[in-house]
């Protein structure tokens, strides 16, 4: 393990970074969640892919998680020997239950079991219920418009457990940082997937601050009076994080809510999710869509950057680029993080 750089990160941090193979904190991580309940399968799972999220950048959704699942498994919120199974409800519709485990295994079968009856059928919808953290979303969306399908994933409904995010022009948080994630198959590259909180920052974000001692942007949260704040503490202690563009954020977040609660019924655990998959060559023949995707794609790639900017990126293909970039390196922690993780599981 070797102290390193920092890579990309929407965190403030200064301090230093220790570079952890990839099987090193997958194991790590495993270890962590077998001690805290889970059977050896889920434990690999979820770790594998919080170890994913940190090489493709996205820290927020990292290795540090385990901290948060295990703490949640030890106070009876969640539920570490769940596995999720899939129900009919009564009107013969197909939904999964998460059975109030981690929300992981359970949006991976979801999106799988959405896949193929897209491909059988054309279009797929799938309520996901009863979740606790479902880890980076658009890890799950990839991997079925890989398979040449639009998924869209919506995430609401957990505003009385969850009040993270101020509605546009308020100052109190009253809802969830209510995701949105959306795979399309796209050109010479791979799928573009986008993956976004309705809030100017994911919520692991301040988590991921708090535990490295890092500062968060500015412009992302407020304290409990409403003053503007770049101190993680100041949205534990009462404060709230900002909806993303303003209105844009707040009517999204808003219609999460609606979607994930008013149609799908209360949530369980941590939030419900709307899962839908459309068979994206039933309108046009799928070389042409790659050829126009790519003319599209390679016209934005070609634009002259800004100040600021080395170039012009598309959505899932930088998250790649950084992944295939780390692999051989391992994630770069932040060593109070590493030095947390390590703790804990010297703790037992």
């Amino acid at each position: 393990m070797a102290t390193d750089a920092a890579p990309p990160s929407k965190l403030s941090f200064d301090g230093p970074r220790v570079r952890v193979p990839v099987a090193d904190a997958i194991a790590l991580g495993a270890s962590i969640l077998r001690r805290a309940g889970c059977d050896e399968t889920t434990a690999c799972e979820v770790a594998t892919h919080l170890v994913d999220a940190d090489l493709c950048g996205v820290e927020s959704h990292g290795l540090m998680r385990v901290l948060q699942y295990e703490t949640q498994f030890a106070s009876g919120y969640l539920d570490p020997r769940a596995r999720p199974v899939l129900t009919t409800n009564a009107a013969g519709r197909a939904e999964l239950d998460g059975q109030g485990g981690i929300g992981i295994p359970a949006m991976r079968l979801a999106l799988a079991h959405a896949a193929t009856e897209a491909e059988r059928a054309g279009i797929a919808v799938l309520p996901v219920r009863n979740v606790g953290h479902t880890g980076r979303i658009g890890a799950f969306v990839e991997t079925a418009a890989a398979r040449g399908l639009l998924a869209i994933v919506i995430g609401g409904g957990g505003r009385t457990a969850w009040r993270q995010a101020a509605p546009h022009g308020g100052r109190q948080a009253l809802l969830p940082t209510n995701p949105y994630s959306i795979g399309m198959p796209g050109g010479e590259r791979g799928p573009v997937v986008i993956d976004f909180a309705t809030s100017m920052i994911a919520g692991g974000w301040l988590h991921s601050a708090r535990a490295a001692g890092a500062l968060v942007p500015e412009g992302a949260i407020i304290d409990a009076e409403g003053r503007p704040s770049r101190d993680p503490q100041a949205y534990f202690d009462g404060g709230a994080i900002l909806p993303k563009g303003g209105p844009m954020g707040y009517g999204m977040a808003l219609m999460a809510e609606l979607i994930c609660e008013a149609m799908l019924g209360p949530a369980t655990t941590e939030c419900n999710w709307l899962v839908l998959t459309l068979d994206a060559g039933a309108y046009r023949d799928r070389d042409a869509m790659r050829a126009v995707a790519e003319e599209i794609l390679a016209e934005l790639r070609a634009c002259p950057p800004a100040p600021g900017f080395a170039r012009v990126e598309v959505p899932g293909e930088r998250e790649r680029a950084v992944r295939d970039a780390n692999l051989p390196l391992g994630i770069a922690l932040p060593a109070p993080t590493l030095a947390r993780l390590r703790a804990r599981l010297e703790q037992g």
